[in-house]
């Protein structure tokens, strides 16, 4: 099927591998056209961890050759769209089957996306290295899905150690940040027992006054030192009040992406 529509970019690469003719030679269309659906259902079966079998990824495959039917319909872009995306569900439930709408759409749009990508790194690869030839593209799509599995695996780890933070000081100044849950950030109060959150110092600076902070020393890797700490009047982690916590002021900032707040491992006990 290729779902964004690469039907004719093989045809373009076919063109221009084998002559100025405009012969299309449709065996090998067939061929191609089923080895990248194949490579593209794989991709979503090991993303989304599908475990569906290799004879229905096989099957769905298939069924997307239709889609060079296509090339002969005599139909507006309208209906040949409507058409694709009647296809790519079919082929998505011969894949991974039927559950429910949410899971069949679920997996139609990582069928799209994935061949969004690989598209356009294979158009990519075409038009800057001059026409490369089809076999060449066909061995390194499985190298740009490959690195795309990769990529969505990583982004999944490091969202789930991503928290939606709310911290409110006694003045009743609310501060809401994006907080990162650092496994390594073991610091405790040695005399309350209190773990600490920490902070960039400069997202409170103006907002708050601290009259008694409290000073908690700390050893790391190149450094050691006293924190500034304050009690909070409470912090919320994705909505959940958590108690008896300490911020903890640091003068650096961090070095996350958006990330103002390293959330302490004992956070992991209570939410």
């Amino acid at each position: 099927m290729l779902v964004f529509n690469l039907t004719f970019f093989l045809i373009l690469m076919i063109y221009n591998h084998f002559g100025d003719t405009m012969i299309i030679y449709i065996d090998l269309l067939i061929i191609v056209n089923f080895l990248f659906d194949f490579l593209i259902l794989l991709t979503v079966n090991i993303a989304l961890k599908r475990y569906s079998k290799i004879y229905r990824l096989v099957l769905a495959s298939l069924f997307g050759e239709l889609t060079l039917l296509s090339l002969f319909l005599p139909i507006n872009s309208i209906l040949l769209s409507i058409l694709k995306i009647i296809m790519g569900l079919v082929m998505v439930i011969i894949a991974f089957g039927y559950k429910n709408i949410k899971y069949t759409l679920y997996n139609s749009l990582y069928l799209y996306m994935t061949s969004i990508i690989l598209g356009g790194f294979t158009y990519y690869l075409n038009i800057e290295y001059e026409n490369l030839n089809y076999l060449i593209l066909l061995l390194i799509a499985p190298i740009i899905l490959y690195i795309f599995i990769k990529s969505i695996k990583v982004l999944k780890e490091i969202k789930n150690y991503y928290y939606k933070v709310s911290i409110v000081f006694n003045n009743d100044y609310e501060l809401k940040v994006t907080g990162f849950l650092d496994t390594g950030n073991k610091l405790v109060d040695p005399i309350t027992n209190k773990p600490i959150i920490l902070i960039n110092k400069k997202k409170i600076k103006g907002y708050i006054n601290i009259r008694s902070p409290m000073y908690v020393p700390y050893n790391s890797l190149n450094h050691h030192g006293l924190l500034e700490c304050v009690k909070p009047k409470g912090v919320y982690v994705n909505d959940k009040l958590l108690k008896n916590y300490l911020i903890g002021l640091s003068e650096e900032s961090f070095k996350l992406n958006g990330v103002d707040c390293l959330l302490n491992y004992k956070i992991l006990e209570d939410i």
